[in-house]
């Protein structure tokens, strides 16, 4: 398949969690044009039902591929991925890159062999989770939280609102408090919106804690899947395009320029 040069990649979240993706990519391809969409009319994914999620997704991307024609599709997120990737790959004809909790390397890092997934309700049951842990981390106690709150924490910090430090110490404090959490030593963000307040929970933890997430690891695999396609000379103004338009996503405006994103849209 030929691709032109200004063919973009396209990466897809609820909100701007996917942000945390986007900037790893940005770095590793620095001129490539950017479509970055958040269903600000669904969100949040993390409380909605999984049929719900199955059906709203693949919808939505195949408008919006329909719309930008991009190379290549990013699920920028935890719960879109671990719900609905298979059924967004069965409807498009361009390569969909998704978003996994990233289970193996914390279960490599840990050296107390306890590590913790914090993520969305929806994220944490799936038994995808249990299978990734099971693969990568047998010899592990993997703890896990949901925390719609920090998602919001996000969305907060980005659009520049005041923060609460208590939504990070209980969202650390639903792993620490179970059995065994007190030894934990890595934290997986398998939610994208997390990584984005990497600083306020470490600032929270009552010990020393590590973070890890699949941003880098997304990264090289649209490099791998890109290779020896053409890019643009010159980095060109990204898109930032929304489901629902009002004055919250208007309020990102100054943060969605830092990644590159100029345009604001709405689908």
């Amino acid at each position: 398949m030929t691709v032109a040069p200004d063919a973009p990649i396209l990466f897809f979240d609820s909100g701007v969690g996917g942000l945390s993706i986007l900037a790893p990519a940005r770095a590793a391809l620095p001129t490539a044009r950017i479509v970055y969409a958040a269903d600000s009319a669904g969100f949040p994914y993390g409380t909605k039902s999984e049929a719900e999620i199955a059906a709203r997704v693949p919808a939505l991307l195949g408008r919006l591929v329909e719309r930008y024609r991009p190379r290549l599709a990013v699920i920028a997120c935890n719960t879109a991925s671990t719900i609905a990737l298979q059924h967004v790959r069965a409807a498009l004809d361009i390569p969909v890159v998704g978003t996994v909790p990233a289970i193996k390397p914390a279960a490599l890092l840990s050296k107390s062999r306890v590590f913790g997934v914090l993520g969305t309700d929806a994220t944490v049951r799936q038994p995808y989770v249990d299978r990734l842990a099971a693969e990568h981390g047998a010899d592990c106690t993997m703890l896990r939280h949901g925390s719609a709150a920090l998602v919001q924490l996000a969305e907060a910090k980005l659009r520049g609102d005041p923060l609460d430090p208590q939504v990070a110490r209980d969202a650390l404090a639903g792993l620490i408090d179970q059995p065994g959490g007190d030894r934990m030593d890595m934290v997986v963000l398998a939610c994208t919106h997390f990584p984005l307040v990497e600083q306020e929970l470490a600032a929270a933890a009552p010990h020393p804690v590590g973070f890890v997430h699949g941003g880098d690891g997304i990264a090289r695999r649209i490099r791998y899947l890109t290779q020896g396609q053409p890019w643009p000379d010159t980095p060109a103004p990204g898109v930032a395009v929304f489901t629902r338009l009002d004055e919250r996503q208007e309020a990102l405006r100054p943060t969605l320029a830092r990644y590159g994103l100029d345009r604001i849209e709405a689908l």
